[in-house]
């Protein structure tokens, strides 16, 4: 069986490194689901304008999506994972740190809420990686039909605040990732 295809991209200006750090965890991860994780560009910002709230100063998740399906269906992608750094809220929530849609096959996570200047603490870029890890994990794990998982250690743990993604950690539960395979296998993706 050949190799299938996660796209992730960039959304505006993002950190060069840490895309490189999400490809190369995400990419270790998946390899051994014969999943081959791509960086396909970057899509600029503006464009997304459309979903700025004014009074908020935040981008409604959900616009995002149709955006990086067309995009993951014209590369040929399984799934796509788009990561910015706008700060992104769904309706009913203050914010998110990231969104899913399983039919579309696309996610998309926001790197503002997880850097700790946003929290008036000094930058620590090994943390904001390993956050931004949990946070591509999670959302990739939506994109191919895992829900959310009552283990906090199990990066299927929704996250209600930053505190929730610093506990969990980067990787599926057993549970899940028994989940993971079988959904894997109902794409074709694994035999």
């Amino acid at each position: 069986m050949g190799w299938e295809m996660i796209a992730i991209v960039s959304i505006g200006p993002v950190e060069k490194w840490l895309i490189e750090g999400i490809l190369d965890f995400v990419g270790y991860y998946y390899s051994r689901f014969n999943l081959k994780v791509k960086f396909s560009g970057n899509l600029p910002g503006e464009p997304f304008s459309v979903a700025l709230h004014p009074s908020r100063g935040q981008y409604l998740g959900r616009v995002f999506l149709p955006t990086l399906a067309a995009l993951r269906r014209k590369i040929g992608a399984t799934a796509i994972l788009g990561v910015t750094d706008l700060d992104l809220y769904e309706e009913g929530l203050n914010f998110i740190f990231g969104l899913a849609n399983r039919s579309l096959r696309s996610a998309l996570i926001s790197t503002r809420r997880l850097r700790n200047e946003f929290y008036g603490l000094p930058p620590d870029d090994d943390l904001l990686l390993e956050r931004a890890i949990k946070e591509a994990m999670h959302e990739l794990g939506h994109v191919f039909g895992l829900e959310h998982c009552p283990n906090p250690r199990c990066v299927m743990h929704f996250s209600n605040s930053i505190h929730d993604t610093d506990v969990k950690g980067p990787l599926y539960c057993p549970r899940c990732e028994g989940k993971l395979k079988g959904n894997l296998r109902k794409l074709g993706v694994l035999s």
